[in-house]
């Protein structure tokens, strides 16, 4: 039987692969395909209709109101122009210094990637900052790759990303948040060696080489449109509720929202800017959230008794124990995490997950640091993530290109997570 639900599971991701079926989609399928499987009935407890489905659909509720809210202040710092401004006062500051422009949008990617992942950071980071370091002579590649080293240095601290991993691995929040400041340094170092190194080999670019009607950061029309001052600390709001004075995840994220809101907004415009950037926030947060309910289904159907007792011994004969072999090994399947591969966390890697915890081979806390690990792979050298295609067609250049340059940071980064894994929790 667990042989099949493997075979099963590799239909699933080769579905995945092929975008025969899109993700969500494929894991409510490929959830299904399991529980029946394992055996499970089709109504009662326990069963396909009510356990899988019913139950599994809204796991991650939590996740999904925080990735509401995330979308919701980015549409904020969208609107308001502090996004734009923060990018803007970075080019002023780094003026024609190549460098220390990249350096600078980096921190901003950063600082956006605290409050939203994926295609929305990069395009507040991006939209202004990707034409203005092309524009002082950094390559297109290192450009679009500056961008998602800098959304990947903000994943550490991006809240609803705290609350995916409580959630789907059932661990207290300062479990998580614990690990990801742990894993912060190495994001960090990765980022900034990347522009430093990436900047430099690859020669220079003439500003003429790239000059879209958008990139035009230091017009006076822009000037004028800059977000007040005390309002640009706004994506530290949220920030420093959660980490620095303990609030819980939602509360955090809208006392961000009210804090745009105030800051920018006059009190006779308050009500329709609160709507129109609700409404817009339900539009980018419609995607993650259709895929958080495919993967609550996903885990609920893994953790039936029937795939759990089928598929411990298989796991458990290829899951390394030896602290040493723990890192080789899963540096060495890196790889599997992109191209919606099985150890993609926003997909099937969900599952595997939650069969490494419900079969007790590794515990929860180091299945945390593998996650968190890939996720940092994940989230800037994927092809098919959102946030890379979106940054190197903007930028000019293929995701695969964005993929070769960046993928050698990002493992590093993994590797280290590896290692604090198996040093911390094995």
């Amino acid at each position: 039987m667990g042989l099949v639900i493997l075979l099963v599971m590799a239909a699933g991701v080769a579905a995945m692969l092929t975008r025969r079926i899109p993700t969500a989609f494929a894991l409510v399928l490929l959830a299904v395909a399991i529980a029946v499987v394992a055996g499970a009935p089709l109504t009662g407890k326990g069963s396909v209709l009510l356990t899988v489905l019913q139950e599994g659909a809204p796991t991650l509720a939590a996740t999904m109101i925080a990735v509401l809210l995330g979308s919701w202040l980015g549409k904020l710092l969208d609107e308001t122009g502090i996004a734009g401004t923060l990018v803007r006062k970075i080019i002023e500051f780094g003026g024609d210094r190549p460098t220390v422009v990249a350096l600078g949008v980096l921190g901003v990617s950063a600082l956006v990637g605290t409050v939203t992942g994926s295609a929305p950071a990069a395009m507040l980071a991006g939209i202004i900052g990707i034409p203005a370091m092309i524009a002082v002579g950094i390559p297109k590649v290192t450009a679009a790759g500056t961008i998602l080293m800098g959304i990947a240095v903000g994943i550490p601290f991006e809240l609803p990303v705290w609350q995916f991993f409580s959630t789907a691995l059932e661990l207290p929040v300062p479990t998580v948040r614990g690990f990801m400041i742990k894993l912060f340094p190495f994001a960090l170092v990765a980022a900034v060696l990347f522009v430093l190194v990436e900047s430099r080999r690859r020669g220079v670019e003439h500003a003429w080489a790239f000059r879209p009607a958008t990139a035009k950061p230091l017009s006076r029309r822009a000037k004028l449109g800059d977000a007040p001052w005390y309002a640009l600390i706004t994506p530290l709001v949220p920030l420093v509720l959660a980490l620095g004075l303990d609030v819980p995840i939602i509360p955090s994220l809208l006392a961000g929202v009210l804090y745009a809101l105030v800051t920018t907004t006059r009190p006779g415009g308050m009500n329709k800017r609160l709507l129109r950037t609700l409404y817009g926030g339900f539009e980018v947060a419609a995607p993650p959230i259709a895929l958080f309910i495919a993967i609550g289904i996903l885990l609920a159907a893994v953790k039936l008794p029937g795939a759990v007792e089928a598929l411990e011994p298989l796991v458990k004969a290829v899951s390394p124990q030896n602290t040493v072999l723990f890192v080789l090994v899963f540096t060495l399947l890196v790889p599997l995490c992109l191209y919606r591969g099985p150890l993609n966390v926003f997909g099937l890697g969900a599952g595997i997950a939650g069969v490494l915890i419900a079969a007790g081979i590794y515990p929860a806390t180091a299945v945390l640091g593998l996650a968190t690990s890939y996720n940092q792979v994940f989230g800037v050298a994927d092809p098919t993530s959102t946030q890379t295609v979106w940054s190197a067609q903007y930028a000019g250049v293929t995701p695969q290109q964005v993929m070769l340059r960046t993928l050698p940071y990002v493992w590093a980064v993994a590797l280290g997570g590896f290692c604090v894994t198996a040093a911390t929790y094995l």
